[in-house]
């Protein structure tokens, strides 16, 4: 139960303050990050439920969902974009890069991620209606979070010390395989076998991101991590809008 928590503690904004993580618990946290995803999908599907109830049109609902979203994590992986375009986009060397993601400012590249994969998130949503819309809520949570812990397991940490670094150290086969699984089930359930497909294509851009990191900076961080997951949101909806 309480590596659950841990794991809503660090995705989502819900209030929840546990002062003694063990390293254990940390690893093992990362095994409900598909299904914090699923919470915030299931949260996402019954706001825009009762929008559409209260007869709000649709453009409306999909610019308050994606505000919902960002509420729901705080804007977390929103900054990580933000950084990650900032240092990534700089043109400077790895030790530059590493402080730019540590500067508290936002720079121009940062703004224009941030404007850009909030659009793309309103424009292909309102490309879906229905159950087709659900899925895409559901799966592009699932999904995102799941792609955090296949980075966090294939890649190593650029830096000597940071928050996301307790995760690199503690995941193992296992933790990635039950994570795994677990998406893999949920994806399966609610898409079939095109679910286990976007899963596919999911770690493979997740894979293609880590590498890229590895090349900038010589691994991955946290930044990098919530970069990753706000990207492969989008994907998900791209791919749910292509095979709709």
């Amino acid at each position: 139960m309480t590596s659950f928590l841990l794991a809503l503690q660090f995705l989502t904004s819900i209030p929840i303050k546990i002062s003694k993580i063990s390293g254990k618990r940390i690893g093992l946290s990362l095994i409900y990050f598909p299904i914090i995803g699923s919470i915030l999908g299931f949260a996402l599907i019954t706001v825009n439920s009762l929008l559409i109830a209260f007869g709000i049109p649709n453009l409306t609902i999909n610019i308050i969902l994606v505000i919902i979203l960002v509420l729901l994590t705080a804007g977390l992986h929103l900054d990580g974009l933000s950084d990650t375009s900032d240092a990534f986009l700089s043109g400077k060397d790895k030790s530059d890069m590493l402080l730019i993601m540590r500067d508290p400012h936002i720079g121009v590249m940062g703004v224009l991620s941030i404007l850009g994969i909030l659009l793309l998130k309103i424009g292909l949503l309102s490309s879906l209606l229905g159950f087709e819309k659900q899925t895409a809520l559901l799966l592009m949570c699932i999904l995102s979070r799941w792609s955090s812990v296949l980075m966090i397991f294939l890649f190593p940490y650029a830096r000597e010390s940071g928050k996301a670094k307790a995760f690199i150290e503690e995941i193992n086969l296992n933790i990635f395989t039950i994570s795994t699984f677990i998406a893999l089930i949920l994806a399966f359930i609610i898409l079939g076998i095109h679910g286990l497909i976007l899963l596919l294509i999911i770690g493979g851009f997740a894979y293609l991101i880590g590498k890229m990191s590895i090349r900038k900076i010589s691994g991955i961080t946290g930044d990098v991590i919530g970069a990753t997951i706000e990207i492969t949101e989008v994907i998900t909806l791209a791919a749910i809008c292509f095979i709709k």
